[in-house]
This record gives C-alpha cells, structure tokens and sequence, in this order.
C-alpha cells in the first residue's frame, strides 16, 4: 500500500471506523513506513488533547439572541440585482472592448464570383501542377507566347475594296 492511499483511509483507521482488511493493510503500512506512523501519533495525541479540553456551554440565552439578531438584519432591496457582480461587470466591459475592436478591423476582400469560376474551371490542370511543371520534356517546347506562326497572306489576303485607286 502507498503512502497516498494510507493518508487518505488514516482517519478512518484511527476513528476505528476502518473495516477489518483495511485496518489490516494500514496497520503492515504503519510499521513498515516511519514517516505515516509518526503522522499516525501526530493525530492521536491531538485527538488526546481535544479530549482534554473542556466544553463550554453557551448561555441560555444565546440561541434566542442569536436569532434576534439575525431577524434584524435588512433584508435583500428589491433593486439588488440591477447591480452588476464584479466579475460579469468586467466580462461585459470586455465583450464590448471585443466588438468595438472587431467593428473597426477592415473587411476582408472580397472575391468577384467570376475570379472563383475561373479557379474552379482550371482545376483539373491545378491538380497536376507539380508534375507538369517537374516534366524534363517541356523544358524542351519552344515558347508559342513569343513566337507567333506566320500565317500565309497569299491564301488568306481579305479582298479590300477598290475606290479607284491603283488598278
């Protein structure tokens, strides 16, 4: 048994209180271990002393004095609760601290509704960013952003309109 368990059951054991098998365990506890049986023979010589003293009686008259008094006290005024505990005077002092900051702070910026469709069009080529952009062949493309394919003028020249001009 540790000496946790034996304080908490020593009072029990002392008062005589204790069932059998626990006054048995205390008891193995007590004469192995110094330090619970001197806190053991602090309690009975303080229970030796309170036995000792004397008891004083009250007078006669002291309960209906007692209770004189008591009657006399004012009792609770009905505006009582209109005032704040400390405590919730503080926490409502700090909700509004709390709401007047939280008014101020600016608001976040919004999105357009069409910025979010376009994140959401692409994401299929979102997902696989990282193995595109860590893919050795592309590094190889030409860059079609600079280079733009000449187109033949011959098959596509737009037939513009004469006004008497060169011809």
């Amino acid at each position: 048994m540790k000496c946790e368990d034996v304080s908490k059951q020593l009072i029990a054991y002392l008062d005589r209180r204790a069932n059998s098998a626990d006054r048995l365990e205390v008891e193995d506890h007590l004469a192995g271990c110094s330090a619970c049986h001197a806190r053991a023979e602090e309690f009975r010589k303080l229970w030796g002393a309170l036995e000792e003293a004397t008891l004083i009686e009250p007078s006669p008259g002291f309960d209906a004095r007692l209770r004189q008094r008591i009657a006399a006290e004012p009792g609770p005024r009905w505006f009582r609760w209109l005032v704040p505990q400390p405590r919730l005077a503080f926490s409502l002092a700090l909700l509004l601290a709390v709401s007047a900051w939280m008014v101020r702070m600016p608001a976040p910026a919004m999105h357009n509704g069409e910025a979010d469709f376009e994140a959401v069009k692409d994401l299929g080529v979102l997902e696989n960013y990282d193995v595109l952009s860590k893919f050795d062949a592309l590094s190889e493309l030409p860059d079609t952003n600079l280079q733009q394919p000449a187109a033949p003028q011959q098959d596509q020249q737009p037939q513009q309109p004469n006004n008497g001009g060169d011809m």
